[in-house]
C-alpha cells in the first residue's frame, strides 16, 4: 500500500516556504509522501526543502503586481493553474492538502476544495493573507502560527505556533554571547520585500554608535541586489567591517552568533530569532495592508525579547539610540535572549503534522 500523500501549497516569499518546510521534513520522518506545488517564484525559495519532496509548478499569477497587462493575465494564468491541479490531484489523491498562503496556493487549494479532498491551512502572521482568507471557510481546520490570529465570523483556529526548519531547530536555544570588549555581531535580514528601508537607515544608524563600539562591529547584512552597492559604500565609508548579500544560506547559524539581530517582522523571521533566542530591533514592514508584520512582533515585544521601530520612528538616531541601550547593558542583552527564547516553540512542525494526520484520519473516517 502506497504511503500517504500530502500536497502542499505554498509560494510568493520564503515567510510561506520556510513553514511549509518544516511541515515537509516532518511528514517524511512519519512516513508521508509529499508534494510541494508552488510556482516559479516560489520555486526559487524551495532550494532547501529534502530532495524526497516532488516539486510541481502551477500556473498562479497575482493582482498585487507587475503592470497592467500583467494583472490582466492574472485571471487566465489562475484558472489554467486550477485546471492543472484538478488533474493532478484526481489522479494522486492526496490524503490531505496543506495551504500556507501566497496566490501560489491557489490553485491547489481551489483543487482540493472542488474535488472534497481533506484540506488545512496554515497562517503564518496574525492576520489571514489574501488567498487564506478566501478559503478559511473552506477548509477543514485552520492552524495559526502567531496567537491570537483573526479570523472570520464562525471559524475557529488552533494555535501551533510557526513552524520552523531542520537547520533552525539546530541551533534551538543555542548559548548566548551578551555584549563585550569583543566583536559584536550584527544581523540584518530584511526578507524578499521591504528591505530597502533597513539598507538606508541602518549603516548610517550604526555609523552613529560611539566609537568604542561602532569599531568592534561585524555585520552581516541582507540587501536586495539593487541596494547592494549602496549598502558597501555606506559601511566601507563608515569603516565598519561587513558582509553583504542578497541572500544567505546559513540564516540560522548567524542569528545564533550575532549579539543582535534587526530585521523585519515577518512571520518566520519572529519565529527563526525567537527559537534560538536573540534580541532583536523590529520593523514592521508598513505597506503590508492588513499590519500583520506588527502582529507577528507584538508577542516578541510584550515579553521583553525585541524592540520594536515602526518605519515612521526608524530613523538613523532612533536606531542608534536602541541599539547603543542594548549593547552598553550586557544584562539587558542576556535578559532579552531569553525573553525572546521564551517565546519560541520547536514543537510547532510536530503539532502541525498532528493536525494534518488528525483532518486526513477524520475525512477517512466519515468516507
Amino acid at each position: 500500500m502506497a504511503a500517504p500523500l500530502l500536497i502542499i501549497a505554498a509560494g510568493g516569499t520564503g515567510g510561506h516556504m520556510f513553514p511549509a518546510q518544516a511541515l515537509a521534513e516532518e511528514m517524511l520522518a512519519r512516513g508521508w509522501r509529499v508534494r510541494l506545488s508552488t510556482d516559479e517564484r516560489g520555486a526559487r525559495y524551495a532550494g532547501g526543502f529534502p530532495p524526497e519532496v516532488d516539486r510541481q509548478i502551477v500556473s498562479a499569477g497575482t493582482f498585487q503586481r507587475g503592470g497592467t497587462l500583467s494583472k490582466l493575465q492574472a485571471p487566465f494564468q489562475i484558472a489554467f493553474g486550477v485546471l492543472t491541479a484538478i488533474w493532478r490531484t484526481y489522479r494522486d489523491k492526496p490524503a490531505c492538502v496543506a495551504g500556507f498562503g501566497g496566490y501560489p496556493a491557489l490553485p491547489a487549494m481551489a483543487a482540493a476544495w472542488l474535488l472534497k479532498r481533506p484540506r488545512l491551512i496554515h497562517e503564518q502572521n496574525g492576520v489571514l493573507g489574501r488567498v487564506n482568507e478566501l478559503f478559511a471557510k473552506r477548509v477543514d481546520r485552520i492552524v495559526c502560527g502567531t496567537w491570537p490570529t483573526t479570523l472570520p465570523e464562525g471559524v475557529e483556529g488552533y494555535h501551533t505556533g510557526n513552524p520552523i526548519r531542520a537547520s533552525v531547530l539546530q541551533r534551538a536555544a543555542a548559548p548566548y554571547t551578551p555584549p563585550g570588549d569583543w566583536p559584536l555581531d550584527v544581523l540584518i535580514i530584511g526578507g524578499s520585500q521591504g528591505a530597502s528601508i533597513l539598507s538606508r537607515v541602518v549603516p548610517e544608524g550604526l555609523g552613529l554608535l560611539p566609537e568604542a563600539i561602532r569599531s568592534r562591529l561585524t555585520i552581516t547584512h541582507q540587501a536586495r541586489d539593487a541596494d547592494h552597492d549602496m549598502v558597501v559604500d555606506a559601511y566601507d565609508r563608515l569603516g565598519i567591517q561587513a558582509t553583504v548579500k542578497p541572500f544567505f544560506e546559513d540564516v540560522p547559524e548567524r542569528i545564533a552568533q550575532a549579539q543582535l539581530v534587526i530585521s523585519r517582522s515577518g512571520a518566520s523571521s519572529v519565529a527563526d530569532i525567537a527559537a534560538i533566542g536573540r534580541p532583536s530591533i523590529l520593523v514592521p514592514l508598513t505597506i503590508a495592508k492588513r499590519n500583520e508584520q506588527e502582529a507577528n512582533a507584538r508577542g516578541l515585544v510584550e515579553a521583553g525579547g525585541a524592540i520594536m521601530l515602526r518605519e515612521f520612528e526608524f530613523t538613523p538616531e532612533s536606531l542608534s539610540a536602541a541599539v547603543e541601550s542594548i549593547f552598553e547593558h550586557p544584562g539587558l542583552a542576556s535578559e532579552m535572549a531569553e525573553a525572546a527564547l521564551s517565546q519560541g516553540n520547536p514543537d510547532a512542525a510536530e503539532m502541525l503534522a498532528d493536525h494534518v494526520e488528525d483532518v486526513a484520519n477524520v475525512s477517512r473516517a466519515r468516507r
